[in-house]
């Protein structure tokens, strides 16, 4: 299997610096800064991009699941929202809530809800972060 990389340029403070993250294919480069990060200036930041990997990984593994239980998915669009709250240690992802609306005909909701449950717990993303609360809505859209 391959390897993945990433590259992240700071410059200066925290709340007057910026940076840059970056990937070598060049499907990411985007600037950030402390206004991107913690309030809502112009930018991406680091939660944005971990959301978009965990939506697409889950994605993906819940087509797979799916797949092999029988069903053919004609889609799946996935969002995560990524909570980041400051307390008294600094910042931390308290909680990542996954919401995924699929298409598939001819499976019922219930084994629809087993496979998206197993997915969440399963996905590539989802294993590597086990630390944070891990909260899924999942619905079936036929």
């Amino acid at each position: 299997m391959p390897t993945r990389k990433a590259t992240a340029v700071w410059n200066g403070t925290l709340q007057q610096g910026n940076g840059n993250m970056k990937t070598p294919t060049g499907t990411v480069d985007q600037p950030f800064s402390f206004s991107s990060r913690f309030e809502n200036g112009q930018g991406s930041n680091p939660e944005e991009l971990l959301a978009s990997a965990h939506a697409g990984c889950f994605s993906m593994a819940l087509s797979l699941a799916i797949s092999e239980a029988g069903y053919e998915p004609k889609s799946i669009e996935t969002e995560d929202t990524i909570h980041l709250e400051k307390d008294d240690s600094g910042f931390s992802i308290t909680k990542i809530e996954t919401h995924t609306k699929a298409n598939i005909p001819g499976i019922d909701n219930d084994t629809f809800q087993k496979h998206a449950q197993e997915t969440q717990q399963n996905c590539p993303v989802s294993k590597a972060l086990k630390s944070v609360n891990l909260e899924l809505n999942a619905e079936l859209s036929n």
